[in-house]
């Protein structure tokens, strides 16, 4: 997308970001090797885009400009949890792999804590080629950096894709303790049954919802209308289950429920009380990327 955009032009940049979101959020994901993480730069990367619109004057590559704020709010977010450096010694001298179907598959399909074994550069390149599928000469506009360099990421980063798809699997399953489980299936079991009164007695007075990528609410009775607007739809039937090792209630179409979930949501209880929900009803591209297990 090549479309010039003046600093005055903000509809048309929100209009733009919430066409890239899923995209933006496939790669910060894979960067942080987290949804959930991957959601919160993803949002942070929103937040620098409008503070440096007004001063940024005509945007003649939107696109590569925003994943430009992406991968350094990704990189601001790794050097925060300081799990690794943010740039390798990797050599310039490499020459890329040439293009193999099972290696781009291999990329597309890695788990997201599979990523994470990789050096930053070598992430950040496999997942702007294999994985969105941008050219040599887009990914090192986007990263700032030269050819050579994405060439050598590449390489290595492939290469070790390889060595740990042929290692052997051994994460634990994750469990949930009996008092979060009995709480987690009330929810459903009343929520199934479409008994939104009941539910909202579950509400702690400051309950807090986020509805990602749409609005927050605060309070038991600006939460409590949410529930009004499922009680309106019957795309929906929830289940327990977990988002990347965290307690979930996974959300399946009613009409196919065979299917992998659509959407997730979480919550978090406070003395018996509820007191999150945050919803990805609206953020379906979240569970694209997301590991989930159904209990």
């Amino acid at each position: 997308m090549n479309i010039p955009i003046s600093g005055g032009q903000h509809g048309l940049f929100e209009r733009l970001f919430a066409e890239l979101r899923p995209k933006l959020h496939r790669y910060c994901a894979r960067m942080t090797g987290s949804v959930f993480d991957g959601e919160d730069v993803l949002q942070e990367t929103l937040a620098k885009a409008i503070e440096a619109l007004p001063g940024a004057g005509p945007i003649a590559n939107p696109e590569g400009w925003l994943f430009r704020i992406a991968h350094n709010a990704a990189l601001d977010f790794l050097r925060r949890r300081a799990r690794e450096q943010a740039y390798s010694d990797e050599d310039l001298d490499m020459i890329v792999d040439p293009a193999n179907p099972t290696i781009d598959r291999q990329a597309a399909s890695a788990g997201l804590h599979t990523f994470m074994r990789l050096p930053v550069t070598q992430r950040s390149s496999v997942i702007m080629m294999d994985v969105l599928g941008y050219s040599l000469q887009e990914i090192s506009a986007m990263l700032d950096t030269s050819i050579p360099a994405v060439k050598a990421a590449l390489h290595r980063g492939r290469d070790r894709l390889r060595q740990i798809a042929n290692e052997p699997h051994d994460r634990p399953l994750p469990r949930l303790g009996a008092a979060e489980r009995q709480l987690l299936n009330a929810y459903i079991d009343r929520f199934n049954a479409r008994d939104f009164d009941a539910v909202r007695d579950m509400l702690a007075e400051e309950v807090r919802l986020e509805l990602v990528a749409k609005t927050r609410l605060n309070g038991r009775e600006e939460v409590g209308t949410y529930f009004g607007n499922y009680s309106r739809v019957q795309d929906w039937h929830l289940v327990p289950g977990f988002v990347e090792n965290r307690p979930a209630i996974l959300v399946r179409d009613s009409n196919d429920p065979a299917a992998r979930p659509a959407y997730f949501i979480l919550l978090a209880w406070h003395d018996g009380r509820l007191a999150a929900i945050r919803d990805f009803r609206h953020a379906r591209y979240v569970a694209e990327s997301a590991e989930m297990l159904v209990l």
